[in-house]
């Protein structure tokens, strides 16, 4: 192209942008089918120019997509992104840089070293600090298991043990999942009632871990958690993991840049002892997507984990105290996403980020007085790092109160006005608010929550009962279908899902005395006692007796992500001769997708025990 085709070119492109972004009427959300989409899209690639791609783009791709910088965008978690971002994206693709080597990019390595040493010093690392900008928290988590792991261990061997909170980001499990780590070599630990993860259930599991003859290597903990913004107690956490010799990482990719703010260093006290941080600049940063971030506190380490120099990538070998960051990661090709960042902050100076991220704070705590002032709203967890967790109260047990919320979030997301997403705390349905936007006002959160409070109530679902079975009694190994029937977390149940259950099951037999699962123990069965009686201990303390027809282990038995799930929560002992019925969670997932009314009992035992482990 020409350069006077460029400029004509770009200034279209900068007129389709800033009218999209400056048109209030443009909804939070506008949803198509894959038809819909289809219909506009699907063709071939054209064989000669057009000249409408741009007109095409406007029409039929941009309106359908979710709007991030829309002032009431309450759904997951926002990235309200600033223009100097965008302009610094534009500015790195256009020129393509490569940003892997210094060699090939002094200039642009200096300035990712300069935006790194900003968010050392933000969070309290000293000089030897090192790190890399990746494509998000998800890349970050991945790289500090894999350096965590290649430090302290090397290959990876079956004796290896992580550790992590039922609150933690899936992408955790992700890590460990692609790194080989097998089910029973990630514990979940369940966080406690305030969902953050206690010091002692990390030292306890720890210690279990080491009677085993495991190693354990690497717990990540939270710095502001996605389902509630709860941060772990960072300084105690990390006494437990330095006595133990434990890697500690926090994920601090939700809350981590709120450090800029008074009450963000002051909730994030004890970061700085972290073995690594995960950030997400496209967070509390206001970035574009994709801006992650990954610090260690010993910086040569990421280099000893990751650096292979081949023989085509002599020439590029670092010299004196030169960066390559192709060496400290994933990727060799790796483009410049500093740039976006260090512009931003020289364009708005930090006191602009300061009353942005302060400003959201403010929306949260806000938000937490208004449903505590509303009568027809429940709160379920009050403001934390920008988000507050409620639902509108309705008459019914979960199932049907967790149904009717979750009906009101998606016909909010229907009309556009407006976007919250949902969650589960101790699998209890919440819709989620998070507060992050710099373009929110105090109006856009009361708007809101005005609407859940006074919305029409939807119509209950209707429970479709399952048709009658034909399939006769069909005995398989120690059970019948009659046997099944007979036990109270299977009423309602067809025949054939008996049958089934009885082909699957295996029986297991305990005699007084004897432990049927211990806690912390990394097995992860699902039992229903046939017959006898047992107790559930936890550290001693006797919190339950089960008789006939009561079941356990679902907890551990339930998938959290990526296949892993809870070690063991409580010690549970035969007081008499016990016979049971054991499936394996693989058994157990089908068992509850093909039957609502066992699902509906396992998940209201598994949020009754969560509360009390």
């Amino acid at each position: 192209m020409t350069p006077e085709e460029m400029r004509a070119l770009g200034h279209r492109v900068v007129d389709l942008l800033v009218s999209r972004l400056a048109d209030p009427d443009i909804p939070a959300l506008r949803r198509a089918t894959p038809d819909e989409m289809r219909a506009r899209l699907a063709e071939p690639a054209p064989e000669q120019p057009r000249d409408d791609a741009l007109e095409r783009l406007a029409s039929d791709a941009l309106p359908f997509m979710s709007r991030g910088d829309h002032p009431r965008y309450f759904a997951f978690i926002p990235s309200c992104q600033t223009f100097p971002g965008a302009l610094g994206d534009f500015i790195a693709s256009a020129l393509n840089v490569y940003a892997g080597s210094w060699m090939e990019a002094a200039g642009p390595s200096r300035i990712e070293l300069t935006v790194l040493d900003w968010f050392k010093d933000w969070l309290g690392y000293d000089g030897e600090a090192g790190g890399l900008l990746l494509n998000g928290g998800s890349a970050a988590n991945i790289t500090a298991l894999a350096c965590a792991r290649e430090t302290l261990v090397g290959p990876m061997n079956d004796r290896v043990v992580a550790y992590a909170s039922d609150q933690a980001h899936s992408s955790v499990a992700r890590a460990a999942r692609l790194l080989g780590f097998r089910p029973d070599q990630l514990r979940i630990l369940p966080a406690g009632e305030d969902l953050r993860l206690r010091p002692e259930m990390l030292a306890d599991a720890i210690d279990a871990d080491v009677a085993a003859g495991r190693f354990p290597l690497f717990a990540s903990v939270l710095a502001g958690s996605t389902n509630t913004g709860a941060i772990d107690p960072l300084r105690e956490l990390a006494e437990v993991c330095r006595e133990h010799g434990v890697w500690l990482h926090v994920d601090a990719a939700y809350g981590g840049f709120t450090a800029l703010t008074s009450r963000g260093r002051s909730a994030l006290q004890g970061i700085e002892l972290a073995d690594s941080i995960a950030l997400d600049p496209h967070k509390w940063l206001y970035q574009p997507f994709e801006c992650g971030c990954l610090l260690v506190r010993r910086g040569e380490l990421l280099r000893r984990a990751f650096e292979v120099t081949p023989d085509y990538l002599r020439d590029a070998a670092v010299r004196d105290d030169e960066v390559n960051f192709s060496d400290l990661g994933l990727q060799l090709t790796r483009g410049w996403r500093a740039l976006k960042v260090w512009l931003s902050i020289q364009t708005f100076g930090l006191d602009a980020f300061r009353q942005a991220i302060d400003n959201a704070l403010d929306l949260a705590v806000l938000a937490e007085e208004r449903v505590r002032a509303t009568p027809s709203l429940e709160l379920l967890s009050g403001a934390q790092l920008g988000i507050v967790c409620f639902r509108r109260r309705f008459e019914g047990d979960e199932d049907e109160v967790a149904s009717l919320n979750a009906a009101l979030v998606e016909r909010l997301a229907e009309s556009g006005q407006a976007l919250v997403s949902s969650t589960r705390l101790h699998g209890v349905y919440a819709i989620r608010l998070c507060a992050l936007n710099h373009t929110s006002r105090p109006e856009d959160v009361e708007w809101v929550l005005d609407w859940f409070a006074r919305a029409e109530a939807p119509e209950p679902a209707r429970v479709v009962p399952a048709p009658p079975s034909t399939v006769a009694d069909a005995r398989a190994g120690a059970f019948a279908a009659s046997d099944v029937l007979a036990l109270p977390l299977f009423a309602g149940c067809s025949e054939e899902i008996a049958r089934r259950v009885a082909e699957t099951a295996r029986e297991l037999t305990a005699a007084p005395g004897e432990d049927v699962i211990r806690r912390h123990q990394l097995e992860r069965d699902f039992y229903v006692i046939v017959a006898g009686s047992a107790e559930v201990e936890i550290d001693g303390a006797h919190i339950r007796d089960l008789q006939t027809g009561d079941f356990f282990g679902e907890l551990a038995a339930l998938d959290w992500g990526a296949g892993f799930g809870y070690a063991r929560s409580a010690t549970v002992t035969a007081t008499a001769p016990l016979r049971m019925l054991v499936l394996s969670p693989r058994d157990l997932h089908e068992l509850m997708r093909t039957a609502p009314p066992v699902a509906r009992r396992v998940q209201a035992a598994a949020r009754e025990r969560l509360r009390r482990t």
